[in-house]
């Protein structure tokens, strides 16, 4: 083996969108006695870990609270595990010798409390947050009312308190840090300065136990306390617009519990004012929007409900507008801005509002543009896991009920392989540019050079780097993303390149069907289609006799079909039954449209989606006697878009000499056993190949083939053949990886070399053309990193291959591939087809259905 071994349809679209929610990590908002600008460098991920013995510090006379708070800054700075600890440690000391009476002690346990907050919110062990309470009761006590202190030690008790109610739930946690903020109200009467902010926090608080237990007598006074609170912020008053929103927040709560629409309406009424009160740029218009848009779907909804009273049209499409606001607030923010979009989507689409499209196309555009604000690709497909899989599909599927094709494909062309995408914008060829003028040039040097940072992997931190450094470097690059895209709007502006980096038109798109047929699988749970895109013709749109549940179920029997060991005939009954099926529920119906459309014989693409991504279309059948399938009429291929097809057929410069590398590692590292069948298989390719100076052949193997010798052969030869262990890697597919000798190369390597004149790569690996099931239309793969870093044309595998499978179809391929003539990359797909087909008459070799079925051809 080659492999080291995964209600109604439009309530289920809006439920998915309508619950996509910021991923809020637990926010720590006391106040440092000494230096509150150390909140800055609070971490945000929560690691959870077992609570360790504090270590003894070593001076012999304890740190003073200032060593010791610049102690602790560097260790947050450093993000270091055992620098925490340490810390912590020396405070305890510090305390052992500072005891009760002393004037460091109440300073010192504010700030040992902090770093014990900081280590919970970092490992989530309940027994920091307990030890942070018990000194904080005590710092509280040592700092009495009147104290100068007071108030900052009650806000940081009232932070633990709320913490722990937040991790375990105690009632009473949540009880006393309301009665700890009455207490600050009591200090705070009538006039004093600070009374509407005590107001707000002890409301904030109440609302919250309203929102855990259903109290009314909790909702009711968070509305009084936010009145008075507004009332001592007058027109005029800084806070006026937030104390409104808050206000608003309750009224609108208040009304869902109680149904009181006089609550609605002056919900309604305080975040319009709010609204007014906010200048052109401020971001907090995009959260008073999207409340808004709640309430106005409120009033829309009890309209619903109201007997004889007349649909309130003019609210759902008010709540449409705020949405939309919302969504296009700038100053917003990127993440909140998609968020609210796709809240958007979800209403839409609940209420068959005709916004939806342009919901769902405000959506996709937001999510590219996030997702290029990212530097590394790890990150960027960690980031599309927060968010709908099949956004772009669902898109298509709206678009497709307004019977409008054209933009269906397009929205699937935006909106999906968003990660290849932004890499290969990176990468974008602007010779044309030069004829344009002066200005031209200097505009194509910088989109060169600023193209070339962005593409450069980014540093790779360890946990001794300072915090500071890294926040550094990702603004660096946020910036380096602004100023890219101030140079790409710079160059729409030249005559002719007005165009430049936008999401094709359908119109270009076509040109993918050039060669032959190019079938978009459209799968969701609205609907399951399948277009037909031609050279010259309108696309079509067939209906599928399918739906998302038979395709998950489908999915899953032929992954357990092709695990199953073939009966004593070689049988592989479940196997078969299931290609059946894929034959009668999309392959059959796509065929028979085809007819009289492609010749029997000729090409045709499949560019799948969602859930058909994993799915060996080309291998769909009635198998019986005198059966039809699609392999008897049409040679298939895949590809993962439109534009990687038309990009792959752009014509480049020849050598008179293929260069072609044969890369084989037969005991790679870690390795339990060796693959023996490796050198057989390379000397076998370079017997088939032409001799000498048609091509020239060059194997890297054994001791040689480790991964940077690996990384030197790919990119200076244009032809592959690579046999060695694959590995797929599910849940972080950018470490998939051939295995080398010393480390392996892995598909983020690949996707950091540049392979722009390569023709050919046969991948004689396991699982090289299967992807990551939760982003399945990010067609995250070895296969298609090769394709996407520039290989024309590339032979995977779907799932696990046999030494025997790969000696039997590598003989036959590069037979059919050689044949006359020069050596043709163009040629790889039929060579593959044929390949199939004459193993599967050979009665002399026994080879199971799944082998003759696993290699895939990609592209051209």
């Amino acid at each position: 083996m080659r492999s080291q071994a995964t209600q109604n349809t439009t309530h289920r679209t809006r439920e998915r969108y309508t619950s996509v929610e910021c991923n809020k990590s637990s926010l720590l908002v006391c106040i440092i006695y000494l230096y509150p600008a150390l909140i800055d460098n609070f971490p945000q991920a929560i690691r959870t870990t077992d609570l360790q013995q504090e270590r003894p510090a070593t001076p012999i006379l304890p740190l003073s609270p200032n060593q010791l708070f610049h102690r602790a800054q560097r260790c947050l700075e450093r993000d270091e595990t055992c620098a925490l600890d340490e810390v912590i440690s020396l405070y305890y000391d510090a305390l052992g010798y500072y005891n009760t009476g002393h004037a460091y002690r109440g300073q010192l346990l504010c700030n040992a409390a902090t770093m014990l907050q900081i280590r919970f919110e970092r490992r989530g062990n309940g027994k920091d947050l307990d030890q942070a309470i018990t000194l904080q009761m005590e710092a509280l006590a040592l700092h009495p009312v009147g104290h100068t202190d007071w108030s900052t030690s009650l806000n940081n008790l009232v932070t633990h308190l709320f913490s722990r109610f937040e991790h375990r739930g105690n009632d009473e946690d949540l009880d006393q840090a309301i009665a700890l903020h009455r207490e600050a109200l009591a200090l705070h009467p009538v006039g004093h300065a600070n009374r509407s902010i005590s107001l707000n926090n002890l409301a904030n608080q109440l609302s919250y136990r309203f929102q855990h237990r259903g109290n009314d007598e909790d909702l009711d006074q968070a509305i009084a306390l936010h009145r008075e609170a507004l009332a001592l912020r007058p027109v005029g008053h800084t806070g006026r617009s937030k104390s409104l929103h808050n206000l608003a927040n309750q009224l609108s709560a208040r009304f869902h519990h109680q149904h009181n629409r006089e609550d609605l309406e002056e919900s309604r009424e305080n975040l319009r004012c709010a609204l007014a009160l906010m200048m052109q740029h401020d971001p907090r218009q995009l959260p008073v929007h999207r409340v808004l848009a709640s309430v106005c779907l409120s009033f829309y909804r009890s309209s619903l409900g109201d007997t004889g009273a007349a649909e309130d049209t003019d609210s759902l499409n008010t709540a449409m507008h705020h949405l939309k606001a919302a969504a296009s607030t700038v100053s917003g923010g990127l993440r909140s801005r998609l968020q609210t979009s796709l809240i958007w989507v979800g209403q839409a689409s609940q209420y068959s509002h005709p916004t939806e499209l342009e919901a769902y196309a405000t959506s996709i555009q937001l999510l590219d543009a996030y997702m290029s604000t990212t530097s590394s690709v790890s990150s960027r497909h960690n980031i599309m896991k927060d968010f709908p899989s099949t956004l772009a599909v669902d898109a298509a599927c709206c678009a497709l009920c307004s019977d409008d094709v054209c933009r269906a494909v397009e929205l699937l062309e935006e909106g999906r392989t968003i990660i290849w995408t932004q890499m290969t914008r990176l990468r974008t060829p602007l010779d044309s540019l030069q004829t344009h003028g002066d200005h031209a040039v200097v505009l194509m040097k910088r989109f060169r050079d600023l193209s070339s940072l962005l593409d450069k992997p980014p540093a790779n931190y360890s946990e001794g780097n300072s915090r500071i450094d890294i926040e550094a470097e990702e603004t660096r690059y946020r910036r380096l993303v602004e100023e890219w895209n101030r140079a790409v709007e710079e160059i729409r502006k030249i005559e002719s390149f007005s165009r430049f980096l936008l999401p094709p038109l359908f119109s270009d798109l076509q040109d993918a069907a050039r060669d032959g047929p190019v079938i978009v699988l459209i799968a969701s749970e609205a609907s399951c289609h399948a277009i037909i895109i031609l050279h010259k013709q309108p696309p079509t749109s067939i209906q599928l006799p399918t739906d998302w549940q038979k395709l998950v179920k489908l999915v899953l029997a032929l992954r357990e079909a092709v695990k199953k060991e073939p009966g004593p005939k070689g049988n592989q009954t479940a196997l078969i039954k299931a290609l059946r099926e894929l034959w009668d529920g999309v392959v059959g119906p796509v065929v028979e449209s085809l007819d009289g459309i492609a010749r029997p014989g000729s090409r045709l693409w499949w560019c799948p989606t969602s859930l058909f991504n994993f799915l060996p279309l080309h291998a769909a059948g009635e198998y019986r006697p005198k059966g039809k399938s699609l392999s008897q009429q049409y040679i298939s291929s895949y590809t993962p878009s439109l534009t990687a097809l038309i990009k792959a057929r752009r014509s480049r410069e020849r050598s008179l000499s293929v260069p072609f590398v044969a890369i084989g590692q037969d005991c790679p590292a870690g390795a339990s056993r060796k693959l023996d069948a490796v050198e057989p298989e390379l000397e076998l390719v370079r017997g088939l190949l032409p001799p000498p100076p048609t091509v020239s052949f060059s194997k890297v193997t054994s001791v040689d083939a480790t991964k940077s010798r690996a990384l030197c052969a790919l990119r200076d030869n244009t032809w592959l053949h690579l046999a060695c262990h694959g590995t797929q890697k599910v849940d972080e597919p950018f470490k998939s990886a051939f295995l080398m000798r010393d480390q392996p190369l892995s598909l983020l390597d690949i996707t950091q070399t540049d392979l722009s004149r390569h023709e050919f790569a046969f991948l004689s690996a396991c699982e090289t053309a299967v992807g990551d099931f939760h982003t399945p239309d990010e067609v995250i793969h070895l296969a298609a990193g090769l394709q996407f870093a520039g290989v024309n044309s590339v032979v995977g595998t779907m799932w696990k291959v046999t030494d025997s499978t790969v000696q039997h179809l590598v003989k036959a391929f590069y037979k059919n591939l050689c044949g006359d003539g020069p050596m043709n990359s163009k040629r790889a797909a039929w060579a593959l087809h044929r390949a199939v087909q004459s193993l599967a008459r050979d009665e002399d070799i026994i080879m199971p259905l799944d082998q003759r079925i696993v290699f895939v051809h990609i592209d051209i």
